[in-house]
């Protein structure tokens, strides 16, 4: 249980140090280091991802850095692609599930080796529709691997929806806890039909951690060497894509 604390201490200080990417490690850390079958962890992970990310929205929505504009338009569509993957989930076996994550973990890894992306000085909003069918896509992944998705939703603000970095990490925030929450209420009536039982300690002493640890990786954020980190972050990622594909790979034989 100790090594499962400390790595709900590093998805926490992910989220501070980097703005986004911590949430991607909740469902590796809760099947092997807590020992959860696949189905409950992406379960509880959207509710330990939620509960961070809500903890940092909050702040930021009394500073009014969250473009609720944004949130309207790419939120809602991603609640309703979060919902639509979270049923999907039901049909897709948990390793596959797995396999899917890792692929995601390796974009991930891409995405924090490249250099934080730069509020653009003048660029025009991408169009409405577009941003739906961003926030619809987010969504889906969302409900289907039980990730935040804010290694996605941070540059698509920056870069495709012309927010300034302040405003696109609050908003990021809040758009992950909807979908977050929207995806566990799904995954929850899912696993209560299945006869699974989610452990709420366990969440509750997660987000606390996690939480916790966002705030002390906020406060060392500008201490240190934000490139170096995402590269250090990026490497860890793509190892651990590697691992999961490795142990999930003879399994997928078996489906």
């Amino acid at each position: 249980m100790a090594y499962a604390v400390l790595g709900a201490l590093a998805i926490g200080l992910s989220l501070g140090l980097l703005g986004s990417g911590g949430s991607i490690l909740t469902v590796p850390v809760l099947v092997y280091l807590v020992g959860q079958p696949e189905k409950l962890a992406i379960a509880g992970s959207l509710a330990i991802v939620g509960g961070i990310a809500l903890v940092g929205a909050l702040p930021r929505m009394w500073r009014r850095e969250v473009d609720w504009r944004s949130v309207f338009w790419f939120g809602l569509p991603g609640m309703v692609g979060t919902v639509a993957g979270s049923a999907l989930s039901r049909h897709v076996p948990g390793a596959v599930q797995l396999f899917v994550f890792a692929l995601v973990m390796w974009v991930a890894a891409a995405m924090m080796w490249r250099p934080p992306p730069a509020t653009p000085a003048i660029r025009e909003p991408r169009p409405r529709r577009w941003i739906m069918v961003d926030g619809l896509a987010v969504g889906v992944l969302t409900g289907i691997v039980g990730i935040g998705g804010g290694f996605l939703i941070l540059p698509a603000l920056v870069l495709l929806g012309g927010l300034a970095m302040h405003r696109a990490v609050g908003t990021s925030l809040t758009i992950i806890a909807i979908n977050a929450f929207s995806g566990f209420a799904k995954h929850a009536s899912l696993l209560a039909a299945a006869g699974l039982m989610l452990d709420w300690r366990l969440i509750g002493t997660f987000t606390a951690v996690g939480a916790g640890g966002s705030l002390v990786g906020l406060r060392l954020a500008g201490r240190l060497p934000q490139h170096r980190l995402r590269r250090i972050f990026s490497l860890f990622l793509a190892t651990m894509g590697l691992f999961i594909v490795v142990q999930t790979v003879p399994r997928l034989w078996l489906h």
